[in-house]
């Protein structure tokens, strides 16, 4: 895909200014690295064009093959949960849109990222290539496996959810790393994040959320 224009990639501005005040700031995302990635990153590129009027509000959206893109407050709360620093390998199972690799890769200094269905990993790929991301590296796979050749990492993060965490991602943290990731069952979820400290894995409970399904050996089986 070509570098897309800045006028593509600067459109909404003021939106993304709103969505980061109102959205964000007003409910206590306080990282201003974080707040000013997203008033950068054009979500309107990640949507479906028939929401793309639509891409700054306050909820989920469709991005098709039965997926949504997380609302932006969400996005926002998994993400200052890592507390990235930017030296940071970060792990993130389900690309999805993209949007939450866009994210994390301007806060980290690399995102290996896994989606199960291919017209995603390649949507996603050919949007994140146009931004000029060079930080990024896409796999087409079962992420309830995580990536056991690349591991461990600092941090990782799972945009779907399971009845529980997979331990097979677990295991894949570093010292020290951090995992945020929905838990529970298919109506309500809760999301979680853990710390891994010598052989001990924390575990505390950030807010209610409702995310997809996690598909996988170690997720939800496929319907």
């Amino acid at each position: 895909m070509n570098r897309l224009s800045p006028e593509v990639i600067h459109s909404y501005a003021g939106q993304r200014r709103k969505m980061v005040e109102e959205q964000l700031t007003d409910r206590g995302i306080k990282d201003l690295h974080l707040l000013e990635v997203m008033s950068r990153v054009p979500r309107h590129l990640f949507t479906l064009d028939s929401f793309q009027h639509r891409s700054y509000g306050d909820t989920p959206l469709p991005i098709g093959e039965n997926q949504t893109i997380s609302q932006p407050y969400i996005v926002a709360a998994m993400t200052a949960a890592l507390g990235l620093k930017g030296d940071e390998r970060v792990l993130e199972i389900g690309t999805g849109s993209g949007y939450q690799t866009a994210v994390m890769a301007e806060l980290s200094a690399q995102v290996f990222t896994i989606e199960r269905i291919n017209a995603l990993s390649r949507k996603a790929q050919q949007i994140l290539d146009g931004l000029d991301y060079a930080n990024i590296v896409f796999k087409m796979f079962d992420g309830t496996y995580g990536w056991p050749d690349q591991a461990p990492f600092d941090a990782i993060m799972v945009t779907a959810s399971a009845k529980e965490i997979p331990e097979a991602l677990i295991k894949q943290l570093g010292e020290g790393g951090r995992l945020v990731a929905p838990a529970g069952d298919t109506d309500k979820q809760k999301l979680i994040l853990l710390r891994k400290k010598g052989n001990q894995v924390s575990r505390q409970e950030i807010c209610d959320c409702k995310f997809v399904p996690l598909i996988g050996k170690y997720g939800w089986p496929e319907e």
